[in-house]
């Protein structure tokens, strides 16, 4: 037996590539079960938790560095029983147990390591801990050994800390709800997020900065709500530097998952499915509101380095790719000059290196360069002294045969689980670059995901959180349910096929079911028969991925304007009040949820066309809704006569036996039109 595999684990047995990660760790790992903590119990230690992800660079470095180390494996097995977490497969775990770490430590991040008492509750985390003591942090060996010995010592105080800790995780989840919902509170977050604007790279706050796709949403939103030319510039600014940063990955199309400088220039090299699916969105938004194609460019690239790199045969997406590759991170993604002059030659390579900032010096580890793009083409052309059309054509080939090159490199590791939330995310985002980019194959791809998150993730008319190896798997959350439903309501918009109303009306009853606080509203985190943790939570902020609480806000919204039935937006309209007094605390940690405020707000748009489907003039009309900025809409279509669930269809006919679009918003209708300059004039 090799000398890496020569222990093997329980995690053996797990499907997530995280946790197979560590199957051969000569820690004894346990998943999360309820035999470690009855093991826990019987033996009187306490529990150490760590969790993490595939794709988190750091977390590689912690297992390399001490789980792969058999001296500190058998501390680790002595004075404790070791459960290891894949946060994306239990977010519910995760986020109780980062909240605690945050009110321990103040700050959280991943890996997480909590130590824990046998019935669950921490009384001391942090992060990451170094192999020996280092540059002020305590060795993990040291952490081991005294958090050990206090244990043991030290019962009653940790005792009275773990208390203390389930007071304040349950303080976390009470929320003073509001009856005023006013559009000053969209103008107040709007100011309150320009606040912390960097009027020089784009972005709010300083590094690291994370691609802040749902605060842009909102800003997009209210810049035409108000016609504030301030704001569009902002969100325009942000979309074009991150863009042209090392951020985006210049050659294969995609977002890095944040960047460790304020410029967007170094990335930490991970790619997200999450992220790709709202910046995608924004992009594309953006190409409606400005007509600028290098928007649209970039949603492209996104949506089609997610196709090429990110989906399963089976229909579902990947949930990411790694940092890393052959142990070094970015190591992919960088370039040295002379590997760019070998592959293009002197003269191309020349204007090439010049244009993306590939210099000898580098501006990564090792003398390497992310490739970005700091001054544009026709600036560059002049100090090259060429013309601009021979500086854009070495940079298009030059691209092709980087790209081409790259993809003979080691690629980056990539975590093939396939996640409900995550795919809803994604499915959403391709349903409508499909109808806005006029794209058969995107809608394709959309309905396949569908079909796949249908019925491989559902049983039994529940949701499954998780699929890997034809293994789907886990109680979903309510965020599951909250972003299918909302992926699936834009898939009916793009198709008109009423399987996939239907499937999101189902999803959002079961939801309610499940998941509706009684009490004060709002949707708890975990469902009303799933496994007793220490706290149940309801997920609030807008973090790297909208709250799930958002996500039903908007989509119940529409649902309600599809349904016509009160009783969706009631519930919508409950979780906009239990939250709405955080908003003015945080507006950038509530991006979505100022989306789906603005939505309960506006004058929405319920558009009904009546019209065979494959008729050019029918087209014409759903062409003129999709191709602007209207982003608080919803769209159904049927033939003549044809039977609809959807009440927004009913008793709808056509005038003078053509495509007829009717438009409505609070509670009246326009005139039906059948000309495509009238819509657009409505839609207006």
């Amino acid at each position: 037996m090799s000398e890496i595999h020569k222990f093997t684990n329980r995690l053996i047995n797990e499907t997530s590539p995280y946790l197979r990660q560590h199957a051969n760790n000569p820690v004894d790992w346990y998943p999360w079960c309820d035999e470690a903590f009855e093991k826990a119990k019987q033996e009187d230690k306490p529990v150490l938790l760590s969790v993490g992800y595939a794709a988190c660079h750091w977390c590689h470095v912690l297992a390399h560095e001490s789980f792969e180390n058999e001296a500190i494996a058998k501390l680790m097995n002595d004075l404790f029983i070791n459960i290891k977490v894949d946060r994306e497969e239990r977010p519910d775990i995760d986020s109780i147990y980062m909240n605690a770490v945050q009110l321990m430590t103040g700050h959280g991040g991943w890996p997480m390591t909590v130590f824990m008492t046998p019935e669950g509750v921490p009384f001391y985390g942090g992060t990451y801990y170094p192999p020996e003591d280092r540059r002020g942090m305590p060795g993990f060996p040291r952490v081991l050994i005294s958090i050990a010995e206090a244990y043991k010592e030290q019962r009653d105080q940790i005792a009275s800390n773990a208390n203390t800790i389930i007071e304040q995780l349950n303080k976390l989840n009470k929320f003073t709800a509001t009856d005023h919902l006013n559009i000053e509170i969209l103008d107040n977050a709007a100011h309150g997020i320009m606040r912390t604007f960097d009027p020089k790279n784009g972005g709010f706050g300083r590094a690291p900065k994370f691609p802040p796709a749902m605060v842009l949403s909102f800003l997009l939103r209210q810049s035409q709500r108000t016609k504030d030319n301030a704001l569009q510039s902002a969100v325009e600014m942000t979309l074009i530097k991150m863009a042209n940063g090392g951020m985006y990955d210049q050659l294969g199309g995609g977002f890095h998952r944040y960047s460790v400088d304020e410029k967007w220039l170094i990335p930490h090299f991970e790619k997200m499915l999450y992220d790709n699916a709202l910046l995608s969105r924004i992009y594309l938004d953006a190409w409606l509101v400005t007509g600028r194609v290098f928007y649209q460019q970039i949603a492209i690239e996104i949506l089609d380095y997610v196709v090429r790199e990110m989906l399963d045969v089976s229909g579902g997406f990947y949930s990411s790719q790694d940092a890393d590759s052959e142990g070094e991170e970015g190591k992919f993604f960088v370039w040295r000059p002379e590997e760019v002059v070998t592959l293009l030659g002197k003269e191309d390579a020349q204007l090439f290196n010049r244009y993306f900032d590939v210099t000898p010096h580098g501006n990564f580890e090792h003398a390497m360069s992310a490739l970005h793009v700091d001054i544009e083409l026709t600036a560059v052309a002049k100090i090259m002294q060429v013309a601009p059309e021979r500086l854009a054509a070495a940079i298009t080939r030059g691209k092709q045969i980087l790209f081409e090159a790259r993809e003979q490199r080691i690629k980056p590791a990539r975590d093939e689980k396939i996640l409900t939330a995550w795919n809803g995310l994604m499915l959403r985002s391709f349903a409508e670059a499909a109808h806005i980019l006029k794209r058969d194959d995107y809608l394709q791809i959309a309905i396949n995901n569908a079909e796949f998150l249908t019925t491989q993730l559902k049983r039994d008319g529940r949701l499954l959180r998780t699929h890997k190896d034809g293994q789907s798997k886990l109680n979903a959350y309510q965020e599951d349910y909250a972003y299918l439903m909302d992926g699936l309501l834009s898939l009916y918009e793009a198709t008109f096929d009423e399987r996939w109303f239907t499937e999101a009306r189902e999803l959002a009853d079961t939801m309610i079911a499940l998941f509706w606080d009684e009490n004060v509203g709002g949707f708890f985190f975990t469902s009303n028969d799933h496994e007793q943790l220490i706290s149940r939570a309801k997920e609030s902020y807008d973090n790297a991925t909208p709250s799930g609480n958002s996500v039903a806000a908007s989509a119940l919204q529409r649902l309600a304007m599809f349904t016509n039935e009160p009783r969706y937006r009631d519930y919508a309209e409950q979780v906009l009040k239990l939250l709405a007094s955080q908003i003015s605390r945080f507006p950038n940690a509530f991006g979505h949820l100022l989306c789906a405020l603005d939505l309960h707000l506006s004058s929405a748009h319920e558009i009904a066309i009546i019209g065979d489907r494959n008729a050019a003039d029918t087209n014409a009309l759903i062409d003129a809704v999709f191709s602007r900025y209207v982003p608080n809409k919803v769209v159904a279509c049927a033939a003549p006569n044809e039977s609809s669930a959807l009440q927004l269809l009913a008793d709808r006919i056509q005038v003078d036996s053509k495509a007829t679009a009717y438009v409505c918003h609070n509670y009246y209708c326009e005139a039906p039109v059948t000309d495509v300059d009238r819509l657009r004039e409505v839609l207006r």
